[in-house]
């Protein structure tokens, strides 16, 4: 018997947190597509058998809809899409909407999108949710804002479509080292601020997220639906 080759949607998985987890699925046999907002990309994007990238803009529903339309089967879906505007922007109103639209309305559009591809197959659903989801974050309240509502769309949607066997689940990374964080990392003070109060004494990296995620979506977690797992080296715990 042709074994079944499962298919799953990251989307911001041109680069980043999402590059590291297609990347991961891919050596764990998945086939994945890749979402990034530009063609630019899309085209930095190191595309290889089985990995392909599309452009996507979670903002537009039209578009969202058009490339699920694309996808004969879909067993998984990953939400990495998401934004942040920092140096205070994210007091202003319209940039705090911007913000929220893209990180939970996005993550929504996406996930309603998805639904009738995923229950025919059983699937399953990993939000991006953020230690930001449990910590207030005074310099970026619509990021704050947005991943403390992913969290709790995640346990929504998993308690609302269970029924249909499709388990959504949401991660929780701590400080990881991508674009976003750069000005955080390179800055020495800063940098030493947030490893001593990092267990583990280190940044995470994308691919520390690969396996977390792979779990949530595969049959050893058949049982296990509406959590929110922190990767975040032990920094929610200290």
């Amino acid at each position: 018997m042709e074994q079944v080759v499962r298919h799953v949607l990251v989307t911001g998985g041109t680069r980043g947190i999402g590059l590291g987890i297609g990347e991961g699925l891919l050596a764990a046999g998945w086939t994945v597509t890749v979402t990034g907002l530009t063609a630019a990309e899309v085209a930095a994007c190191p595309v290889r058998p089985g990995l392909a990238a599309r452009v996507l803009d979670v903002g537009d529903n039209a578009a969202v809809q058009a490339l699920m339309a694309g996808f004969s089967r879909l067993d998984g879906l990953v939400n990495c899409a998401g934004t942040i505007l920092r140096g205070g922007a994210e007091y202003d109103p319209e940039d705090f909407a911007t913000v929220v639209d893209v990180n939970l309305t996005g993550t929504l559009r996406v996930c309603a999108a998805a639904r009738p591809l995923l229950a025919r197959q059983g699937g399953a659903i990993v939000n991006m949710a953020s230690m930001l989801s449990f910590f207030g974050g005074p310099l970026v309240p619509a990021y704050t804002a947005s991943k403390g509502g992913v969290a709790q769309l995640t346990k929504a949607l998993a308690a609302a479509w269970a029924s249909e066997n499709i388990r959504v689940n949401a991660v929780a990374p701590g400080w990881i080292e991508t674009e976003l964080t750069r000005a955080l990392y390179e800055s020495p003070e800063r940098s030493a601020q947030i490893l001593a109060r990092t267990p583990m004494g280190r940044w995470g990296q994308p691919a520390d997220l690969a396996g977390p995620v792979a779990f949530l979506l595969s049959d050893a977690a058949a049982f296990v639906t509406g959590a929110i797992l922190p990767v975040d080296g032990g920094y929610a715990a200290a």
